[in-house]
């Protein structure tokens, strides 16, 4: 089963070509260790919120941007031992050596975390436009928050969607400074859930949002209680700037 590990970072916006680089050159690490896809999505449309949006998420300064990304695992085990490795890695590995392939960000405010995904629907597309959210749901809920997450599937794949994730944490830690938890203002006995919807472009995608929420289905939303709080919830576009994957995407 697919083995989501998520990242929310702050790049300063002139160094965008150089994390381009830095990513294409770091991210083979990843794959050489089993990971079978991994994206790095530039912030395209992303809002500041009155609660929680991506740039309190990761302290983000007025001369950066944010790139969501995440990298897909076969499974939690080959997750657990590319992590168990990773302080190897950066002795021996050039590739991972902070001298060689210095980091254009600022680490220390990059939160990341392992994720098992609860919805997987769809099948992924090359250099997709991408939608993420990050999501915090009481823990009791996880089964009310599938079903919601199948049904609005189901409305938006009529529309244009080609794939949606939703993942449910798993290996998720708190942070001295910024972390996942912090980025919904989690609260006790809350989980977060990391998702992302692809679509072919951003016209796609903007196209299909007066669309659906015309749609007759979406009132059964409006009806009845969600399981979580929408209004801590973190979203925003994305458009890839690096993507590597094992195999033909949609294979």
């Amino acid at each position: 089963m697919t083995y989501v590990q998520g990242f929310v970072l702050a790049v300063p916006t002139a160094n965008k070509d150089k994390f381009i680089a830095h990513a294409n050159l770091g991210d083979g690490v990843f794959m050489d260790e089993g990971a079978n896809r991994i994206l790095e999505c530039w912030q395209d449309k992303v809002e500041k919120g009155h609660t929680t949006d991506f740039f309190g998420a990761v302290d983000c300064k007025e001369d950066e941007s944010v790139v969501f990304s995440w990298i897909e695992w076969p499974d939690r085990e080959t997750y657990q031992a590319a992590q168990d490795g990773i302080e190897e890695l950066v002795k021996t590995d050039p590739r991972m050596d902070p001298e060689k392939n210095p980091m254009p960000f600022d680490g220390m405010r990059m939160i990341y975390g392992g994720f098992t995904p609860l919805v997987d629907e769809g099948t992924a597309i090359d250099a997709p436009y991408v939608q993420g959210f990050i999501v915090p749901v009481p823990e009791g809920n996880q089964a009310a928050y599938r079903k919601a997450a199948i049904d609005m599937w189901e409305i938006m794949k009529d529309y244009g969607a080609k794939r949606v994730v939703e993942a449910w944490q798993d290996d998720v830690s708190h942070g001295k400074q910024t972390d996942f938890f912090r980025s919904v203002k989690a609260e006790q006995g809350e989980i977060v859930v990391f998702s992302f919807i692809e679509w072919e472009s951003r016209e796609a995608c903007d196209g299909a949002h007066e669309k659906m929420m015309q749609d007759e289905r979406i009132k059964g939303f409006e009806d009845e209680k969600p399981p979580f709080d929408g209004k801590r919830m973190v979203y925003g576009s994305f458009a890839p700037v690096v993507e590597l994957t094992k195999q033909p995407v949609g294979a």
